[in-house]
């Protein structure tokens, strides 16, 4: 099976990569100095108290509330399974969606439905991915009762803007974190999420669905530096560096005529004036992202990055419109 993801492909990891949403900051260097230290001759602590509290203070929740993932993607699929193992048959997703949402919906055949008041399963990404905005439908299908994932990978990567939903909404949906991005550290996997407060009996039968030990001692490490106040010190400053470097890279891009959607968060969506070739871009070191397996046909989703990869990016595109001139 392909999967379409940004990032390292075949030929290595690109020089310069708007393909992926990573923080361009990154890595942090208080989390990537934990990551080096961690212990990796040993097992984590099974149940992983420690970890499992840390988190929990840091959300303001009880630790039975934190389920803990090998990935965002690893939890997609298992609460998936968990649904369509208790009788779920539909699913409702936001129109333009990460397609692991779908993928994970067909593996287990559930029917993909238009009213979130019929589903079984339903999910939200706050801010969206790939137009980085919030979602028009949150508030409705919080209100549909049924099971809801709110996705929230970006939301450390928002650089304006709030969630769409308040807090007694939040606290009755499941929401799913994966601080890896927000760090500059896609290569550590590990992910969590946050029950609802209702619903222990839920996050207990998802627990038994994970395999033991589903993290690693890296990615402990990574989410236990993830809630210290130097890391949340650090991404604060990232983000007011990324809101200049997004200032900068849209002005430019929309002078060569691109035409940039909003966004509120690291990344952002842009219609081409002209047809890119992307292997063309690969070749020179370039990776940008195509937006059709998200369900956006001619767009292009491109992260923020800093000046000197933006300059790549910038000749790789005159380049490519003087040959075909």
């Amino acid at each position: 099976m392909t999967r379409t993801h940004g990032g390292p492909d075949a030929l290595g990891v690109p020089e310069w990569d708007f393909s992926t949403n990573a923080n361009a900051c990154g890595p942090s260097p208080s989390v990537l100095a934990a990551i080096q230290q961690a212990d990796a001759r040993h097992y984590p602590d099974p149940e992983y108290t420690a970890l499992r509290e840390a988190l929990a203070a840091f959300h303001g929740v009880k630790p039975g509330r934190i389920v803990l993932a090998g990935s965002a993607s690893e939890f997609i699929g298992r609460i998936t399974a968990w649904v369509a193992r208790a009788g779920g048959q539909r699913v409702w997703l936001p129109e333009l969606a990460y397609g692991d949402y779908a993928e994970a919906a067909q593996t287990w055949r559930l029917e993909r439905v238009h009213d979130p008041l019929r589903a079984h399963l339903a999910w939200l990404c706050e801010p969206s991915s790939p137009l980085g905005t919030t979602e028009p439908f949150a508030r409705r299908v919080v209100a549909s009762g049924t099971q809801i994932v709110l996705d929230r990978a970006y939301e450390p990567l928002r650089l304006e803007g709030e969630c769409h939903l308040d807090a007694d909404a939040l606290d009755r949906i499941w929401q799913l974190w994966t601080p890896n991005k927000a760090l500059g550290l896609t290569g550590v996997r590990g992910a969590y999420a946050i029950s609802p407060s209702h619903a222990q009996t839920e996050a207990t039968a998802l627990e038994r669905l994970a395999p033991s030990w589903p993290l690693g001692a890296h990615a402990v490490a990574m989410l236990q530096a993830w809630v210290s106040p130097g890391a949340q010190a650090w991404l604060a400053q990232s983000r007011e560096q990324l809101r200049e470097w997004k200032r900068i890279q849209k002005t430019w891009l929309e002078e060569l005529g691109w035409r940039c959607l909003p966004s509120e968060a690291n990344y952002f969506c842009a219609e081409a004036p002209c047809a890119i070739d992307a292997d063309a871009l690969r070749a020179r070191g370039v990776k940008l992202r195509d937006t059709r397996s998200f369900g956006l046909a001619g767009h292009w989703r491109l992260s923020v990055q800093a000046p000197l990869a933006q300059a790549a990016l910038r000749g790789a595109l005159l380049a490519q419109r003087e040959t075909a001139t």
